[in-house]
């Protein structure tokens, strides 16, 4: 049943998201969670941590989506390259990443409607990254804003059970 949920959610993100201007984003399964990667470049302006009107356009599909799933929570995670970040209010790339984080949850709530009590905000710095650092394709690669869908916890407690 959980693999059926999940593989459900995912086929209707991606048909949410099947536009081929959306082709970078990224959505797997990997043990019963759903991972929905998008690149930074989708969201936000070098730097920034401001959310761009096309990255709504994004956001608004992918809530779209969530929103028939409200017994499912979510994590928003920022995730940085390993060029040191500094600028304006910003110490680092801890901060940025959880500015960027903290944006897309706002967009989600806000814009889009999404209980906030089923969300939160993680930033990661560069510190998980999918690629190399050493160059271009993977600093762009690690630059990501990952929505990490969790599976309901009387669900897994009752996978555990059969278990034991």
């Amino acid at each position: 049943r959980k693999d059926w949920l999940n593989l459900t959610l995912v086929n209707n993100l991606k048909g949410a998201l099947g536009n081929p201007e959306d082709k970078d984003i990224n959505i797997k399964v990997d043990k019963g969670v759903v991972y929905i990667d998008i690149p930074d470049k989708l969201l936000f302006k070098s730097g920034r941590f401001d959310i761009t009107d096309k990255a709504k356009q994004v956001l608004g599909k992918v809530a779209m989506v969530l929103k028939d799933q409200p017994e499912m929570e979510l994590t928003v995670e920022g995730h940085t390259d390993n060029v040191p970040f500094s600028g304006g209010v910003l110490m680092d790339n801890w901060d940025l990443s959880g500015k960027r984080a903290t944006a897309v949850v706002r967009v989600l709530q806000k814009d889009h409607g999404l209980n906030p009590a089923r969300m939160a905000a993680a930033g990661r710095s560069e510190f998980n990254p999918v690629a190399d650092n050493a160059n271009a394709e993977g600093k762009a690669a690690n630059r990501r804003i990952r929505i990490v869908i969790l599976p309901q916890p009387d669900q897994f407690f009752q996978l555990l059970e059969k278990k034991i």
